[in-house]
């Protein structure tokens, strides 16, 4: 399936690529547009508008795009909503949801720039947001096994998340 979304990626343009890929469509092919383009490119191209002014899977009702594919997708990972948590703080002025936002604000910005293009720049972040993933399926691990985790010692706490995190 094709996607169409604005050109020029930054935080939200590069983390929906990678949920799309990783839990909706493994084969989807990314189209950037100017944004005035984005609905002709959709019509022409048979393709899904995301992150775009006025499209199904766009900002709506205080979410950022992310969100609005979760949703839509009926997505129920809870590290999917953790890691939600971080591209919205990255995206939208509520850079109090998740203080790990300003820094990935700050490093989709920077990635921007160290990419040919945008096919390059979505390619690249996927690292990003697989780390990211990672980072908050750990997170929420740790807040589950919190009282066994502290009535072990710091190589018992490894062993235990680690085997966790592989499931």
């Amino acid at each position: 399936m094709k996607w169409v979304t604005r050109e020029y990626v930054h935080v939200d343009r590069t983390a929906c690529p990678w949920l799309i890929r990783k839990f909706i469509d493994p084969e989807a092919e990314f189209l950037f547009v100017p944004t005035e383009k984005i609905e002709e490119t959709a019509k022409k191209q048979q393709a899904i508008p995301f992150d775009a002014p006025e499209v199904k899977l766009g900002h709506r009702d205080g979410k950022c795009s992310f969100e609005t594919i979760l949703e839509e997708y009926r997505l129920a990972d809870p590290v999917l909503h953790e890691l939600a948590k971080i591209v919205h703080s990255a995206d939208t002025s509520d850079k109090g949801l998740a203080p790990e936002g300003i820094g990935l604000d700050a490093i989709m910005t920077g990635a921007r720039f160290n990419a040919e293009d945008d096919f390059e720049a979505i390619e690249e972040a996927a690292y990003v947001y697989d780390a990211l993933y990672s980072y908050c399926k750990f997170k929420l691990l740790r807040e589950k096994y919190m009282n066994d985790l502290a009535k072990m010692d710091r190589k018992q706490q490894s062993e235990l998340l680690r085997k966790k995190m592989q499931e």
